[in-house]
């Protein structure tokens, strides 16, 4: 049975997000807040946390980024704030997934199911241990990517984007196709998130003086070049 934390500082949310978890078979611990979170984490090991942005004590980003050095654990955020740049810092950080408040329930469900089956797939495959293209070294085993023996550090969308675009050297992808592998459904009109993923991979290979290229195809998509 896997394990759900729900961080969220209001107790109509946290109940009711309770009632329709537990309700498709999943165990669910719940927090008011994100101070005992990390704790909790080593010892309960869960499978996935929701955790609401705006919370006291300490919030939702600030967890996000203690978490983030510890595991790669799925993070979906939760919050009343829907600007653009709030998603795009929340996905940054490492979320993988941002719903704006007030949203359905059911919703969170296929959003959290998405993430499990895509999981599940990543594991169960039988695919390329190491990537190698130009000077850098993708062990996907590992989830873990060097250029001369030193690693480049992505965040988790980071790497899920670089490593679909290194499987496919030489083929484009549009925005939309890309949103699609990494999140698993369309993000309507948010095709500037994958621009901004982009933007931070390059930064990342450009600071290793990696010879790797992310390409842009003007009016289509981008593409890794070898």
């Amino acid at each position: 049975m896997k394990h759900i934390f729900v961080v969220d500082d209001e107790k109509n949310i946290r109940d009711i997000l309770q009632k329709y978890i537990e309700a498709e078979g999943f165990k669910v611990t719940l927090f008011s807040d994100g101070t005992n979170v990390y704790q909790e984490m080593q010892r309960l090991k869960p499978d996935l946390l929701i955790i609401d942005i705006m919370m006291p004590h300490l919030d939702g980003l600030e967890l996000c980024k203690q978490i983030r050095k510890i595991s790669d654990i799925p993070i979906i955020f939760v919050s009343a704030r829907d600007g653009e740049f709030d998603r795009i810092l929340g996905l940054e950080l490492g979320g993988d997934d941002y719903l704006t408040k007030p949203f359905s329930p059911r919703e969170l469900i296929v959003r959290m199911k998405i993430i499990f089956k895509r999981i599940e797939k990543s594991v169960s495959a039988p695919e390329q241990t190491v990537i190698n293209i130009r000077d850098v070294a993708i062990n996907t085993e590992r989830r873990y990517i060097e250029k001369d023996g030193q690693e480049i550090k992505f965040t988790t969308k980071e790497y899920d984007l670089f490593v679909f675009l290194a499987r496919n050297k030489g083929k484009p992808f549009t925005r939309e196709e890309l949103l699609q592998f990494i999140w698993g459904y369309e993000f309507a009109g948010d095709g500037r998130l994958i621009d901004d993923l982009v933007k931070r991979v390059r930064k990342k290979l450009e600071n290793h003086e990696s010879t790797v290229e992310l390409s842009t195809i003007w009016g289509y998509g981008y593409r890794v070049d070898d």
